[in-house]
């Protein structure tokens, strides 16, 4: 398993991108629309990692939702694994609070599936591996 990017929401990706690319000098690699949890991302590497700011596309999503409850801030913390599925069913197993069962589609072609903060101290976990697009 590896750190792969922290999840920050944010009400609007532009004036984030103000601080994370124009002031902090991070590489912008894309923008992507994720229809399945109605955001647009920025992923911006950070050594072996990314920083993804997430924007909510109306305010009826997850993120929208999130930055109501609880203002901008870190969402999430992603790891990067292999056998997806494996590592859901052996924490399912071990009585872990899953999110997800089963896989679902992410960003850059990931599959995804989270971890419910009631089981990791507080914090959603975000479990993704490359799918056919990554």
């Amino acid at each position: 398993m590896k750190l792969d990017h922290l999840g920050i929401a944010v009400p609007d990706l532009e004036a984030a991108l103000e601080f994370w690319r124009d002031a902090l000098g991070l590489e912008l690699v894309d923008i992507e629309v994720v229809e399945s949890e109605g955001v647009r991302t920025a992923f911006l590497p950070v050594g072996d990692a990314s920083i993804e700011l997430l924007e909510p596309m109306d305010e009826t999503g997850v993120i929208a939702r999130h930055i109501e409850r609880r203002g901008p801030g870190i969402h999430h913390i992603c790891m990067k694994v292999d056998g997806l599925q494996e590592h859901l069913d052996d924490l399912e197993g071990a009585g872990v609070r899953l999110v997800d069962r089963q896989p679902r589609p992410g960003a850059h072609g990931k599959n995804v599936a989270f971890i419910h903060p009631k089981s990791t101290g507080g914090v959603l976990l975000e479990l993704a591996e490359p799918g056919d697009k990554a």
